[in-house]
Formats: structure tokens, sequence, C-alpha cells
């Protein structure tokens, strides 16, 4: 992969942040260099976050000697878990272009270099040849909530083994056969760290996911918490892309954790709102019984999360014990005269 910049080998945060700065030159905020915490300052600053993303989107990026994906390439190799996380946090973007342009099959070596070094990652986090499974209850064993209907004669039915992730084979270049596993691969990992990224991140995500479908919410004729920036005039219009299941799957799995994870973000809940709705309409579209099935329900616990539930009123209760310890008193007293 060459590059149109002359970057130093990453081996710390400081490093990290001084070859930024010779890519990004004066777009890069100047509480960056001066932060105590650079890596932290690349995972949450918003400026650099602004900087970067806009230099991702801008038209004609994600080529061979694009310097920023020579950056996110050697930051991630460097094997800083701090620094990597601050790549992790620019996935959304770098996904969300790539998807949008591959479509129309422009030369992107600089974007498919990173995403390939990321799926290599997740690769080798998981093992060769592993899969990623949960086991599910067999309902044909009996349970302390329910009877089998059919006992098993000699010994008890076997665990159901739900499939979530493929086992990741070692891919060395991008075609468009794997395109989906390989980005859908490197969702998963994003979703792995998802819940110490920036608000920020999430909401570039839904943005992109919303693009992806291809489709409108209703939450789009409504007012909402906060208005989306508007595009800059050098990005490019995202496109509807495909979503076989190896990318709706964890894109879904994102857009939960947004709308149903821990958070006090309003605005995050909104967007996550109105991505859900856009996956359910694109997944009606294709009649992928497991794309339909996974995105409802998703969209009717964003209706419930809507109600809030009554929280419980121990008043009375509290009331009436100390009236029978009142009474109680009261009796003690009177046997001891």
């Amino acid at each position: 992969m060459t590059s149109d910049a002359s970057l130093q080998p990453i081996q710390s945060a400081k490093s990290a942040v001084e070859s930024l700065a010779a890519v990004l030159g004066a777009a890069l905020p100047g509480t960056l260099a001066s932060a105590d915490d650079p890596a932290n300052a690349l995972l949450h600053d918003a400026g650099v976050a602004r900087a970067v993303v806009g230099r991702l989107r801008r038209e004609g990026s994600g080529a061979g000697n694009d310097g920023l994906c020579r950056w996110l390439y050697d930051a991630f190799q460097s094997n800083l878990p701090e620094i990597q996380l601050a790549v992790l946090r620019f996935v959304p973007a770098l996904a969300g272009v790539y998807m949008s342009r591959a479509v129309s099959r422009k030369p992107l070596a600089g974007f498919e270099a990173v995403l390939l070094a990321l799926y290599a990652h997740a690769a080798a986090q998981r093992g060769s040849g592993e899969a990623e499974t949960v086991s599910l209850p067999n309902l044909a064993n009996p349970s302390v909530y329910h009877d089998a209907k059919v006992p098993p004669k000699t010994k008890a039915a076997e665990l159901d083994v739900a499939v979530l992730s493929p086992a990741l084979e070692p891919h060395g270049t991008m075609r468009a056969t794997r395109r989906a596993r390989i980005v859908g691969a490197v969702l998963e990992l994003y979703h792995g760290k998802l819940a110490i990224m920036p608000l920020s991140s999430k909401m570039e995500f839904c943005e992109f996911c919303v693009a992806w479908t291809g489709n409108r919410s209703k939450l789009d004729d409504k007012p909402r918490v906060v208005a989306a920036p508007e595009p800059a005039a050098a990005e490019e219009k995202l496109r509807r892309v495909p979503l076989p299941w190896e990318l709706f799957q964890p894109v879904l799995r994102i857009v939960a954790h947004c709308l149903l994870g821990p958070t006090n973000s309003d605005e995050l809940k909104t967007q996550a709102t109105r991505a859900a709705e856009c996956m359910y309409w694109r997944a009606a579209e294709t009649m992928d019984a497991r794309s339909v099935l996974a995105a409802r329900s998703l969209v009717r616990l964003s209706q419930m999360t809507e109600e809030p539930i009554p929280e419980p009123s121990f008043s009375g209760a509290v009331e009436t014990n100390m009236a029978e310890l009142e009474a109680m008193r009261a009796n003690i007293l009177s046997n001891k005269n």
C-alpha cells in the first residue's frame, strides 16, 4: 500500500498523533497535539473525528495512495490496544463510504487494505475455523417452566446450537463475492467495543445504515431532536447497497445496541429507531425470513421502550407495616403493665 506522505512507524500514542498530523496538516485540531492523553484524544476528541471523517467522506478518498488510509492501516498494525480503539472508532465512516462506492466498482485499494487488516485481526482473535455460536435450550427436555410433551426415552435431548457468525476464513484480497462477509466481520469487531465508543461514532453508523437501506422511516416526516449536519459539497451521496444476511445481522446488532443499550442520549435513540425501521422495510423487500423476523422484533422492542413502565409504589405497604409495628408495640407495653 503506497502513500502520499512519508509516515514514521507508529510505536506509541504520541508517534500516532505526529503521523496523523503529517497526513491532515492544518486540519488537525491543536488540542490533539497538546493533549495529556493522546490516545484518549484520538478516540473522543470531536475535532479529530470531524477532520478524519470529513477526509474519509471526501470525494476521491480510499485510493491506494491515500495517506489517511495508510495511517489507519499502520495505526492498527501497531498492536497498541489504545490506538486500535481509535481506529475502530472510524469503522462506521470507513465501511459506510466503502460499501456505498464499491457498488460503482471504483478503485478503493486504500479502504480495502484497512478493512482486510481489521478482518485478519478479527479472524486471529476468534481462531482458525472457529464459528461464533450460542447454545439454545431444547424444548424436548423438561424444565422448571414446562413439561416435555414426549419424555426422552434414554437421555436428554442435546442443546440446539445456533451460529451467530460463521468461521472466518483467511482472505488476502477483497472480491465482490466475499465483500459482505469481510465487512460484516469488521462490524462484529466494532460491535465488540461498542460500549466504549463515543456517541458521535454510533450516530455516524446509524446514518450510514439508513443510507445503505435506501428507505425512509416515518420519523423522516417528523422534527428530529437535533438536525443532522448537511454533507459538505465535496462529499459524495451515499448509495443503497446489497445487504445479505452476513452483513445484515451485524448491522442490526449494532443498531439494537444503540437503541436498547445503556445510553442517556435521546438523539441516538431517535436515530437508531429510524435505522431499525429502515432495516425492517428493506428486509420486507427481500422477503428473507431471518432478516424480517429480526428487524421486526427490534422495531417492536423500540416501540415498547417508548412506553415507560410505571414504577411500583410501596407507600401503601410501608404505611400498613408501620401500623402493624405500632400495634405490636402497644400490645407489648400493655402486657408489661
